[in-house]
């Protein structure tokens, strides 16, 4: 158990608005055949399969939840009807990977998605995080100590009414706290049944291997899209691993991807905004990249998910990666 209750591509000939309408129509369908492939499927969505950890099949294109809180990342949302009704519609369209962290709000985001969609459909994977600290708006500060941690998770548990967190990442290595100290309480929280796959996030290939000799470690969140690639070494060590890479602020975060004319000018060739291209550029990037954008708005929303839907010839592909890079 692991709940207590348990935009277009023109050159086909196709408006963006039909492109849009077209996703929304199959957004509820989810793939559940019997593979045993780790990625590869792909669902009626047109959001390929990737397996967590080799057993949590979740379409690729996910949400991440953070945004949903109030200005700062602190607080609640001064619309909470409508961050509950952008989770709801989230699930509608198909996405069953959402990406939260009791950091965000703090406590906010993980009570926010129990109000919402608790109790949860089976096939939802909620990913959160633990080990940063919220002494005001807008500051993050890093807690990696043991009993720190397993408080992180109890409390975790209970907001978000789960007996068991599919995915807990390590928000941030704390560098005053031994790794070895901080992944071994997750340890202990997973062999205790309370966890049960353990992620990291910001990290270099170096310290995900060291980590991996602590505790199997099944995915890696670090900041990464189109237009910054810095953790690129990182995501080459996942492709070799397969392990999922959940590249966050895959479009920019609040200062907006950093594209230029030529890459908005692409988007407009193809019908698309240049989010909807950027996010389709991560899909096809990678087949672990497991891209988590967020949003407070449902029209947005929307707009992200289709982007799952969009196809383009390995020509065209490189060209775009070209101008970005």
């Amino acid at each position: 158990m692991r709940e207590k209750s348990s935009n277009s591509n023109e050159k086909a000939g196709v408006t963006r608005r039909t492109f849009l309408g077209t996703t929304l129509l199959t957004g509820a369908a989810f793939f559940a055949g019997g593979s045993d492939l780790i990625f590869g499927a792909t669902s009626p969505t047109g959001n390929s399969i990737f397996r967590i950890g080799g057993d949590l099949p979740v379409n690729r294109l996910g949400f991440g939840a953070m945004r949903l809180t109030g200005e700062g990342i602190w607080g609640w949302p001064p619309d909470r009807a409508n961050a509950l009704k952008v989770l709801k519609r989230a699930v509608e369209l198909g996405v069953n990977l959402i990406d939260t962290a009791d950091a965000y709000g703090p406590e906010v985001d993980e009570l926010l998605i129990a109000e919402a969609l608790y109790p949860y459909p089976k096939d939802l994977v909620i990913a959160t995080k633990g080990g940063n600290t919220r002494p005001g708006p807008g500051q993050w500060v890093p807690d990696g100590r043991p009993e720190y941690l397993k408080q992180c998770v109890d409390k975790s548990l209970k907001r978000l009414r789960l007996e068991r967190i599919d995915l807990y990442q390590l928000h941030r290595i704390d560098p005053k706290v031994p790794m070895e100290d901080s992944l071994g309480a997750l340890k202990e929280m997973q062999d205790a049944g309370k966890i049960r796959h353990v992620g990291l996030s910001e990290v270099s290939p170096d310290e995900v291997k060291q980590a991996r000799k602590i505790v199997p470690i099944v995915s890696v969140q670090n900041q990464y899209n189109i237009g910054n690639r810095k953790w690129e070494d990182t995501l080459t060590y996942c492709e070799k691993e397969s392990l999922g890479f959940m590249p966050w602020s895959p479009i920019g975060g609040s200062r907006g991807l950093k594209t230029g004319d030529a890459l908005e000018a692409a988007a407009k060739t193809h019908g698309v905004t240049v989010v909807q291209l950027a996010l389709a550029w991560l899909l096809h990037r990678s087949a672990v990249m497991l891209p988590i954008p967020g949003t407070s708005s449902v029209a947005h929303l929307e707009e992200n998910v289709a982007a799952a839907k969009l196809k383009l010839t390995p020509e065209e592909w490189k060209a775009i990666d070209a101008l970005a890079g």
